[in-house]
């Protein structure tokens, strides 16, 4: 029963956050008036819509080669159809990040990757697009620096960036150390479910440590990523532009780094609901951004996401039924 009763819990927790989260974005657009946030999304236009879609679809193309490179043995494309499903599960369906990280491990893994290669590279691929972000918001720290050297938020960044550092560290260290400690500790429990736990652990520690030791691939992964981060900023500066509210690239590139930064820190929040469209209100204000204009380049991005990730969730849904009744006929 408490078993139960927690699975229970674990599903209409992420649910009932990304409902408060829209009550949140409705609230906003009320608030705001509906109407100047309708005028907004029309300054924007399908130009802005096209262009930004365009855009993330080849940053999602790089970062899944970004993964491939932990791959060595997958074809090309199975790192971007992992990523196109872990990016879809992550914006669109009411998840948590940590549950889009599950289904593109699924895919990967049905597009014949080994189940331990297909979470280990999970894991890795997580990490160092983690530490590229880090790299990526203290370039935004930067930019605030000198774009506003007496910035209130200026401290509050930099305690945040130091505090992720140490939390990236330590998520490095575990990767490196973790498994060895469940290992003794499965052992000294004995037989059972902690034997077969430990074998499950030994091939995921294997795969890890297998990845680590090719630095070249890691290389590749971060710069990847690294460069996936600095040229998002490119799609918020591009329909800004178009929308005619132009902002300095510096400005955007100070509000893009530390929203991600933010959304990082909601990573519980399905889609960041709520959380994306606050943030952009907060940051845009310090660089002359109206309030209408942020919560329309808010939700423009989420229209662009629901573009990309239903059709990706559609087509891995359907590589699921596929397999499902093929084992269901040999069955």
């Amino acid at each position: 029963m408490r078993d139960g009763a927690h699975k229970w819990r674990a599903r209409l927790l992420p649910l009932a956050a990304a409902l408060v989260g829209l009550a949140l974005i409705a609230a906003l657009v009320v608030h705001i008036g509906a109407a100047a946030v309708g005028a907004a999304l029309a300054a924007f236009g399908w130009r802005a819509f096209a262009a930004i879609t365009a855009i993330h679809l080849g940053l999602i193309a790089v970062m899944g080669l970004a993964w491939r490179e932990l791959l060595p043995g997958a074809r090309r494309w199975v790192g971007i159809w992992g990523r196109l499903v872990r990016d879809g599960a992550a914006e669109v369906l009411p998840l948590s990040q940590l549950g889009g990280y599950v289904l593109g491990a699924r895919a990967v893994a049905l597009a014949g990757v080994a189940g331990a290669a297909a979470a280990g590279s999970t894991i890795v691929d997580v990490t160092l697009e983690f530490v590229a972000q880090l790299a990526y918001t203290g370039l935004g720290l930067a930019s605030l620096i000198y774009l506003q050297p007496h910035a209130a938020l200026t401290r509050p960044v930099a305690a945040g960036l130091l505090a992720a550092g140490l939390a990236a560290a330590g998520f490095l260290l575990v990767q490196h150390r973790g498994f060895a400690l469940f290992d003794r500790l499965a052992r000294a429990v004995g037989r059972g479910w902690a034997d077969r736990s430990a074998a499950g652990a030994a091939a995921l520690h294997a795969e890890i440590a297998a990845i680590y030791r090719r630095r070249r691939g890691l290389l590749v992964s971060f710069l990847l990523h690294l460069g996936c981060w600095i040229a998002s900023t490119t799609e918020s500066w591009l329909a800004l532009e178009i929308a005619g509210r132009p902002l300095a690239f510096g400005a955007v590139l100070v509000i893009e780094s530390l929203l991600y930064a933010i959304r990082t820190a909601a990573f519980a929040v399905p889609n960041a609901l709520g959380v994306q469209e606050g943030a952009y209100i907060l940051l845009g204000a310090g660089f002359g951004l109206s309030p209408e204009m942020a919560l329309a380049l808010s939700l423009l991005k989420r229209a662009r996401d629901i573009s990309i990730g239903l059709p990706a969730l559609g087509l891995w849904q359907a590589v699921e039924s596929r397999r499902f009744f093929r084992r269901s006929r040999r069955a």
